[in-house]
């Protein structure tokens, strides 16, 4: 299966997991990745510095929109804190409409597009080339329809980042995609747990940089404390590991 991944990777760790799932995935190929609110390439960059731990300097990356078609704001990414990224990493700008040319040439590859941050550069590409989205199935991270499962923060549709931050384009995008959703309330549902950290630390400079940054990442948002107030995560961390 071809994937093109869209991303805002350089904040929270799941865009960069993320990443590293898709790279060891068997029978996944990698078409390219492009990065939103992306502030003269900063996550791309980023990106880069992962694909180079990883040792696939192969894979194209081109960054995309800087800023939110509905509020012209850009958010910038992690910088200058060594847990999350090494000092002097360079930027990785692109000129204009890169990003769309590589999603392009995804989409005649037949790639799926998964999109795992705001929605901007699909929809950009759907103003700039009517009908690309509807060519190839697209898998959004965003949304909200139903609440959190009982046990789980309950968490509403204002804590929906990607759909959020540019509503313009998550509504383009949802008008013209082949349109798989995974809405916030399913998140939820997917932990990474400080248990699994010395196994992820081990398997490799990539595995490394994940677990430093989640770690980091938990420190500063409390997470275990919302893990502690919610029984159904709580629970999940207690159960036995089967098979």
């Amino acid at each position: 299966m071809r994937i093109h991944l869209d991303t805002d990777l350089g904040g929270d760790t799941d865009d960069a997991c993320a990443l590293a799932m898709l790279l060891g995935w068997p029978d996944v190929e990698l078409a390219g990745v492009t990065t939103a609110i992306d502030p003269a390439g900063r996550r791309a960059g980023y990106v880069t510095h992962c694909l180079e731990l990883a040792g696939r300097v192969d894979i194209p990356v081109a960054a995309g929109a800087e800023v939110s078609m509905t509020t012209l704001r850009s958010a910038g990414p992690v910088v200058g804190d060594e847990r999350h990224w090494p000092r002097g990493l360079g930027r990785r700008p692109a000129p204009p409409g890169a990003a769309l040319d590589l999603l392009h040439s995804s989409v005649e590859q037949g790639a799926t597009i998964v999109a795992i941050g705001p929605w901007t550069n699909l929809a950009l590409l759907e103003v700039a080339r009517p009908g690309s989205l509807g060519r190839v199935p697209v898998v959004a991270m965003g949304g909200w329809v139903h609440p959190p499962a009982p046990g789980l923060p309950q968490w509403g549709p204002d804590m929906d980042f990607n759909v959020q931050w540019d509503t313009q384009a998550a509504e383009i995008v949802a008008m013209t995609a082949q349109l798989t959703l995974v809405p916030l309330p399913v998140t939820l549902k997917a932990h990474l747990r400080a248990a699994h950290l010395p196994r992820l630390r081990a398997s490799g400079p990539l595995g490394e940089l994940l677990a430093r940054q989640s770690e980091a990442h938990g420190h500063d948002s409390g997470v275990a404390e919302v893990g502690a107030a919610h029984a159904a995560v709580e629970a999940a961390q207690h159960r036995p590991c089967r098979g």
